[in-house]
């Protein structure tokens, strides 16, 4: 059903029951508490997004907040990777409910740093073990990283999604209370479409977009430090001009970056490439 002329967004008083814009958001755990989600999302695969997650959890961790990551990239995560933590496994637990009776949950998985992080990985025999799955049960999967996974006092959520506009990112803007997202693109000939899929998909979600992030974007020469555009010259300033955005970061095609991430010591960069970007995220918090 279309929403009503008249709606004033205010669900909670709604007598329409079926109202596209009726609030389906789950519920967390009775032992959870998570403040800002924040979703990392891109129209096209192979831009970077675990890579953008990860140095921005590690950041904001650095900075003294809570943070913390769902792997919605069910089928393919590379998160616990970047953190080293490819041979963890997570853990159940069990707690007494409001009700009194005995409720299980999942803990979520600690790194070095101490971001909490959940992905699927951490629930599978072997971490090369494959996940074919079809999507609604995919879907579950991330609904329930949100209601059966005890999140520890989290100030900032990231959400690794994987690419496009289907059925798993439908769900974390349908499930999740995504509190603002983050385009991730690249500087090749596509990025337009990229840009526009994800941008067109969050305004039909109401979700905010906090800006764009630009990954591989340039590679600095070792000898003079001048910036080569190999993938082509960029036009995401531009891009963001059109759709009113701001360019959060720009981050290179970087050999320590690379070798530090394949390691699983993401936490360990001081680069400071997202650093703009992780303000913007933690002001959401600092102007409440």
């Amino acid at each position: 059903m279309a929403q009503e002329e008249n709606c004033n967004h205010n669900c909670s008083g709604c007598s329409q029951n079926n109202c596209e814009k009726r609030d389906m958001h789950e519920k967390l755990h009775e032992g959870s508490s998570v403040k800002k989600v924040i979703g990392i999302v891109s129209g096209k695969g192979g831009v970077g997004k675990s890579l953008v997650t990860s140095l921005l959890a590690s950041k904001i961790s650095k900075d003294g907040w809570r943070a913390a990551i769902l792997d919605a990239d069910i089928t393919g995560p590379s998160i616990p990777m970047a953190f080293g933590l490819e041979d963890e496994r997570a853990e159940t637990g069990t707690m007494s409910g409001s009700d009194g009776k005995a409720q299980e949950f999942l803990k979520p998985v600690q790194s070095k740093g101490g971001v909490q992080i959940m992905s699927m990985n951490f629930l599978l025999p072997h971490s090369t073990d494959p996940v074919i799955w079809r999507g609604p049960v995919i879907s579950g999967a991330v609904r329930q990283f949100w209601t059966d996974v005890v999140w520890d006092n989290v100030d900032f959520m990231f959400v690794d999604c994987p690419p496009g506009t289907g059925d798993v990112p439908l769900t974390v803007f349908q499930s999740i209370p995504v509190d603002g997202i983050i385009v991730v693109s690249s500087p090749q000939q596509l990025v337009r479409v990229i840009v526009e899929k994800a941008v067109n998909m969050a305004n039909m979600m109401n979700v905010p977009i906090l800006g764009l992030i630009e990954n591989m974007s340039y590679v600095k020469c070792p000898d003079c430090g001048k910036e080569l555009n190999v993938f082509g010259e960029s036009n995401i300033n531009r891009i963001a001009e059109d759709f009113s955005l701001k360019v959060l970061a720009r981050i290179p095609v970087e050999q320590k970056m690379s070798v530090t991430v394949d390691n699983g010591e993401v936490e360990s960069l001081t680069e400071g490439y997202v650093d703009g970007a992780a303000e913007v995220i933690e002001n959401l918090i600092r102007k409440d």
